[in-house]
């Protein structure tokens, strides 16, 4: 399958995992409408794909939320592959991913570095 193709496909499982978690459709407790699928990536023989998952809770809160969505799996790739026709659909497995939260948190430090910079210099 063409790389295209493939993204296009991780774009397509992105959006309905996030349609199924703003409607509340996976009914694990763990598993928060504060979740962000960030990214999909699929294999090229379509045999898996890794979904990355993060929020701006805290670590424990998304880790939970993984679980969550990983036992929730096998409904999550059931109720996707009746919508979409694809010859072959991956096994989904969820990953936390921190990145988004460790930006913000450079992001924030740079912003108190400047403000701090602005303060000596008017001094």
């Amino acid at each position: 399958m063409g790389q295209y193709r493939l993204i296009r496909l991780g774009e397509q499982i992105r959006q309905e995992i996030s349609t199924m978690i703003l409607r509340h459709e996976i009914k694990d407790p763990r598993v928060s409408e504060f979740l962000t699928i960030n990214k999909v990536e699929v294999v090229a023989d379509l045999a898996y794909a890794k979904v990355f998952v993060s929020s701006f809770m805290d670590d424990a809160s998304v880790n939970r939320g993984v679980e969550g969505l990983q036992n929730a799996a096998g409904f999550i790739q059931s109720s996707i592959a009746k919508k979409l026709s694809v010859y072959r659909f991956p096994k989904l497995t969820f990953v936390a991913d921190f990145s988004i939260k460790k930006g913000f948190e450079v992001v924030q430090k740079l912003t108190a570095l400047e403000s701090e910079s602005k303060e000596r210099e008017s001094e």
